[in-house]
Order: C-alpha cells, then sequence, then structure tokens
C-alpha cells in the first residue's frame, strides 16, 4: 500500500528528488564583477571594456554580468563607486594612523608619492573612470561624492573651506603627475600642501 504523496511522486516523478532552495548561492556575485570591471580598465583600459571580459576576469558566465548590470553605463557606474569607495577607505585609514601633531603637509606629500608609485595602477584606473563622468552625467554623482569625501576627510584636520581647497589639490596634483612619467619631488608637492594649508 502507498501513501498518497508516494502515489503522486510515482506519477509524476519528482518525489524521490530533493527540493530545490531558492537563494543566492553566491552574494558576492555582483561586487565581484565590479571589481573585475576595474581590473579590465587596469589592465587595457576604459574603451577596451566589455562585458564577455569583465565576465571572463569575473570567473562567471556571460549572462550574469548582464543581469546585474544592463548596459556597459551601469558597470562603468558601479566601478566608478567602487574605485572611488576604494580610494576613500584608503585615506581614511591613513588619516586614521596620523597622531595628532603629524605635519600634514608631509603627510600628504607622502600619500601623492604613494598614489604615484605604489598605488600607481588603482590611480590610473580610478581617473580614467572619473573622467568620463565628463560625458556620462549620470556617473557624476558618484564623482562629486568622491569629491566630497576627500573634502570632509580634509576638513576634519582643518576647516571646512580649506579641506575643499586641500581636496583639489590633492586631485589636480595626481591628476597632473599621472600623465607623465617622472614623478615630482616629495618637496616640490609639500611646498605647495604648506603654502595651501597656510590660508
Amino acid at each position: 500500500m502507498t501513501t498518497d504523496s508516494a502515489a503522486t511522486g510515482q506519477q509524476d516523478g519528482r518525489a524521490s528528488r530533493p527540493k530545490r532552495m531558492r537563494g543566492p548561492n553566491d552574494p558576492d556575485r555582483r561586487n565581484r564583477i565590479a571589481r573585475a570591471a576595474i581590473s579590465v580598465v587596469a589592465d587595457q583600459g576604459v574603451e577596451a571594456l566589455t562585458h564577455r571580459k569583465v565576465a571572463a576576469k569575473a570567473g562567471v558566465p556571460l549572462g550574469s554580468t548582464t543581469y546585474h548590470f544592463a548596459t556597459m553605463d551601469d558597470l562603468l557606474a558601479v566601478a566608478l563607486e567602487q574605485a572611488a569607495e576604494g580610494s576613500i577607505a584608503q585615506l581614511r585609514v591613513w588619516e586614521r594612523e596620523l597622531g595628532p601633531e603629524a605635519d600634514l603637509a608631509s603627510a600628504l606629500a607622502d600619500f601623492v608619492i604613494r598614489s604615484l608609485t605604489e598605488q600607481r595602477e588603482s590611480t590610473i584606473v580610478e581617473y580614467n573612470l572619473y573622467a568620463l563622468a565628463l560625458h556620462r552625467p549620470h556617473l557624476r554623482k558618484a564623482a562629486a561624492d568622491w569629491d566630497n569625501a576627500l573634502a570632509e576627510l580634509f576638513g576634519s584636520r582643518t576647516d571646512r573651506t580649506t579641506g575643499r581647497m586641500v581636496a583639489a589639490l590633492f586631485c589636480g596634483l595626481v591628476m597632473q603627475a599621472v600623465l607623465v612619467d617622472e614623478t615630482p619631488s616629495h618637496e616640490e608637492i609639500e611646498v605647495l600642501f604648506r603654502r595651501a594649508l597656510q590660508g
């Protein structure tokens, strides 16, 4: 004698199969795709960015990239956000590690030099994505948020106006220097920050 459920299972052939649970089996996939986009830009430039290349770099099916990011602009937007967040996170760590009596002009010069040497690749990616906001209005909020976070962080060590001025100087120095092969000296950079911090 069989139960009703067993009989039903014999009829549709599904009783012996375990029930499939729904839910995400790769919760970090979206972020991994975004990180892969940043990596592709670092290796080949923004113009080389495609869903196919990003999928290969992330190790996911092509359909996953288009599912999470329907257009290339969607992918660029999240790549810009993540690049900005990474840059700001590094700056926050740097600021926390500075003592209250630290020489801010010298410390800022150190950070610029590191951005142009040890972190040159990620710096180039950040500014590639940042520059795209000039022609893609929907990317401008992420770029503006980046600028505002820099100004807020530097302002916490000085004042609001000085913070914005130092943030603009920081971005300008890095953008100019990353375009040339020769890194400016620590002394050249420090004197500019020192003048800006004097108000």
